[in-house]
């Protein structure tokens, strides 16, 4: 065994203090200084590591083994206690939370909102990051400083604590922890170390060694002072407030990109189509006249309202992952508390629905709670997503604050805050239009977004577009849908329409106003539990104004009564009698009897059957325009025909891609563009992303119900594989690519389908 002296002690011990001291910067990511724990069990860690490996003269990789062994030994009760066998003992569970918190922690640190509390294995960051230090310090100390202390080699080893000062800089956020004092104390600790070993080492000269190390100690130890007190006065005589700080979370975009899945709004009549009557899930602590938030959107790109994708929104930080604790918004006038435990019954999508703006979130049940890292909230809008999706058995309880609403006289000298939103991107003329006539004698910004809400609530009427409803209403809210809305006699839609219609209003006055998405159940006085029908769901608009917060307008009318469009039929108006005069005598030439002479001409004669121009005329009105339309629709069919019979051929992958090809230019001829330079299940997913934005369902293709994207992966097999496609297999492909042909053309509706009648589209075979 190896002896270790006792400057290589002092020496592990000074760099223990400096690695200490450098990792509770940390605390402004992770917030408090209870992970100090785990720092100081990784220093020991990699110490005793390096130790063991020097005492029992192991080589580095085996000490470097030996370290990994007590890293994930001995880390359980300071990183993941309650994942702990019998309080201490590893288990599988904190076993793999030490290895994913060492490689993807410091990631989670980046993008989740400070302090950061969830996942559990956040925690490993710094008792990694102490360990790694620890070991590799230690084993310069007493494998290289020891064979030559110079105060070079000494230097060197002072790497590892600064690096780990660093980082906590870069992991941390705008508001440094004590950082002029950590600091100081870091530098004074080091400069006087230093001095130490250079002290050491003059000693070790000969005669006056001791004379000369004590003036040495004093004149460092004199520096060191006179460094403290200067820094400390200039720190505070020149550091600005707030100082303008590099931290790397602040250079990173949260990962979640809400346009990967459907606008919330998009499927809003599924609720009070499909859902009226089913319990989507259960609320305890609602108060009468509470609101579920569900989505915020604020981009429109004039086929549907969206969440704002990553840097589309400058308004607020996007959804970034978040522990129990949730950041609270810049702007809002918070009043009343809420204690709400949600459970999902129906209810199937990753919007959590939640109240007012959140403080705290819990998840309950152990299989969501397994997936505490998909959790993604953004405190401007105060809406939470669950990225893997929320479904039955799902629980969790929210704390939240209700956002306060001020009377409208409170607001009359009130501006509207200038907040930085989407573009909006093809706004229809009339609803322009109907913007500036509703708000024209208004003034105040109050006044013209209460004119809007009002004029719409008071003039439209209500119809989801059911079998009982007593005039039809056409879903969704694209621009065409909204040109509707006001060029009928009568103003006829639900929320969707009439909350797209009025966010569209209040951005064409200058308005930042977004679209939010939720349900407005009946909560009873003193109720234990609200259960929230599909349909309860409701759309409301959100305008924000300075120093108050985001007021909300519900613009849905209430009145179901359409008036029926009748045609009034017309009136019989009797008319004067006249006396007539009386009956002249019989002239003498009427009792002569007429001769009727042929003029007709011989050549006439000769054509007994010939039309007159009148027919001609009819004929030619009607026939030129039907053969404009019918020719060219046989010319492509024609077309179509001939390249179905150019892809039958070949061999059996030759055919099979062939099926897929046909599928593909069917799809586009029907409106479907498909990406450039994509795979086929690259095209196959964005087809089915297309269909979901517009409606129309997931589409499954032939009698076995396959995806597209299967149905594009047997494709690729039948290319790619080594085998021969038989006629049976050729046949299949086909059949399910007809299948999802006339699946997607029927849900189409016949307008597309028509139009795609004279559309032909031709891709390049691929192999």
């Amino acid at each position: 065994m190896t002896r270790i002296g006792r400057n290589a002690l002092v020496d592990l011990a000074v760099l223990s203090a400096l690695s200490l001291l450098a990792i509770a910067g940390y605390e402004t990511s992770l917030g408090g200084l209870g992970f100090l724990l785990a720092a100081v069990a990784g220093v020991v860690v990699g110490t005793l590591a390096a130790l063991l490996g020097t005492w029992w003269r192991l080589n580095v990789v085996t000490t470097v083994l030996l370290a990994i062994a007590l890293y994930f030994l001995v880390g359980t009760p300071f990183v993941l206690p309650e994942a702990a066998l019998f309080a201490v003992l590893p288990s599988p569970t904190s076993l793999a939370g030490l290895a994913v918190g060492a490689v993807y922690g410091w990631a989670d640190i980046l993008t989740i909102a400070a302090p950061v509390e969830a996942p559990a294995y956040v925690a490993a960051v710094p008792y990694a990051a102490a360990t790694v230090v620890s070991l590799v310090g230690g084993l310069l100390v007493l494998r290289w400083l020891s064979v030559q202390r110079t105060p070079l080699r000494a230097a060197v080893a002072l790497v590892g604590p600064v690096l780990l000062f660093l980082s906590g800089i870069l992991l941390g956020t705008d508001e440094a922890f004590l950082g002029a004092v950590r600091g100081v104390a870091v530098a004074a600790i080091a400069l006087a170390w230093l001095a130490w070993r250079r002290g050491a080492q003059v000693e070790a000269a000969g005669d006056g060694a001791g004379r000369v190390r004590r003036r040495k100690l004093t004149g460092s130890a004199t520096v060191v002072a006179g460094a403290v007190v200067i820094g400390a006065v200039a720190g505070l005589a020149l550091s600005p407030i707030a100082p303008d700080r590099f931290v790397l979370r602040d250079q990173v975009v949260p990962p979640f990109d809400p346009l990967q899945f459907p606008s919330p709004l998009a499927g809003f009549r599924e609720y009070t189509k499909d859902l009226a009557e089913e319990p989507l899930f259960t609320v305890s602590g609602l108060e009468p006249g509470d609101t579920v938030r569900l989505a915020t959107m604020d981009s429109y790109t004039g086929r549907l309202w969206n969440v704002a994708g990553p840097g589309q929104s400058a308004a607020d930080g996007g959804y970034a992952i978040v522990g129990t604790t949730l950041p609270a918004p810049e702007l809002a006038d918070l009043g009343s508390g809420r204690s709400i435990e949600v459970e999902v019954l129906a209810y199937d999508d990753v919007w959590l629905p939640t109240v007012g703006y959140g403080s705290e979130l819990d998840l309950l049940d152990a299989g969501t709670a397994r997936r505490a890292g998909d959790v993604r909230y953004n405190a401007a809008a105060g809406t939470a997503v669950l990225t893997s999706g929320a479904a039955e058995g799902t629980r969790y309880r929210v704390e939240s604050r209700i956002q306060r609403e001020p009377d409208d006289r409170d607001l009359a000298d009130v501006p509207v805050a200038q907040l930085p939103l989407p573009l909006v991107e093809n706004l229809p003329d009339v609803v322009a239009a109907k913007a500036d006539e509703y708000a024209a004698d208004a003034t105040s910004p109050i006044e013209q977004l209460r004119a809007i809400e009002r004029a719409l609530k008071t003039n439209g009427f209500l119809s989801h577009g059911l079998a009982s409803d007593a005039v039809p209403s056409r879903a969704g809210h694209g621009a065409d849908r909204l040109i509707e809305l006001f060029t009928r006699t009568q103003m006829v839609g639900d929320a969707e329409q009439y909350a797209a219609a009025m966010a569209l209003m209040a951005r064409h006055l200058g308005y930042p106003a977004r679209v939010v998405m939720g349900y407005a159940p009946e909560v009873a006085e003193g109720a234990e539990y609200t259960e929230v029908l599909g349909s309860d769901v409701t759309a409301w608009v959100e305008v924000p104004f300075e120093g108050v917060g985001w007021v909300s307008f519900r613009p849905t009318p209430d009145n179901v009564d359409v008036p029926q469009e009748q045609t009034p039929k017309p009136k019989s108006e009797p008319q004067p009698q006249v006396r007539q005069p009386p009956r002249a005598q019989q002239a003498d030439d009427e009792l002569l009897t007429t001769v009727e002479i042929d003029d007709t001409d011989d050549e006439d004669r000769d054509h007994p059957f010939q039309l007159p121009a009148w027919a001609w005329a009819i004929i030619a009105s009607l026939g030129i325009p039907a053969a404009i339309a019918v020719l060219p629709m046989l010319a492509v069919a024609l077309a179509k025909r001939r390249r179905r019979a150019i892809r039958r051929r070949g061999t059996g992958d030759r055919q099979a891609a062939g099926a897929w090809e046909e599928l593909v230019d069917r799809y586009a001829e029907l409106g479907f563009d498909p990406p450039e330079r994509a795979s086929r299940l690259q095209t196959a997913r964005a087809r089915e992303r297309q269909l979901a934005e517009q409606g129309l369902g997931a589409v499954r293709t032939g009698d076995g119900g396959v995806h597209l994207a299967t149905l594009a992966a047997t494709v690729d097999r039948d290319v790619f594989g080594a085998g021969d496609v038989g006629a049976p297999a050729v046949e299949q492909r086909w059949s399910e690519a007809d299948g999802a042909a006339a699946a997607v053309a029927a849900a189409a509706g016949r307008l597309r389908r028509f139009v795609a009648r004279y559309r032909l589209r031709r891709r390049g075979r691929r192999d």
